[in-house]
């Protein structure tokens, strides 16, 4: 993310930056828009970016890795709670 862009995020965006690697908005558009969520679900979505993280650590990559496993719980939490209490 560019500098310009990074400055023009509310506090709240950096975090998520932080957190995630991205904001939240962007990530919910890329996870929605991802055929493996729309055809093997959310959880199996966050499985594969947890194996993501293992490959990022053999790599010696903690921070990415730490960043991933944030974006798998965020999916778990975001879209598997949902799938819970609706069914």
């Amino acid at each position: 993310m560019t500098t310009l862009i990074y400055e023009a995020l509310t506090e709240q965006e950096k975090r998520q930056v932080g957190m995630f690697g991205c904001t939240e908005a962007q990530m919910r558009e890329a996870v929605e828009e991802s055929l493996s969520f729309r055809f093997r679900g959310p959880s199996f979505m966050a499985a594969s970016l947890m194996s993501d993280a293992q490959e990022e650590i053999v790599r010696g990559l903690s921070e990415d890795a730490r960043q991933t496993l944030n974006r798998a719980k965020w999916i778990l939490f975001t879209y598997c709670d949902k799938e819970r209490s609706n069914g």
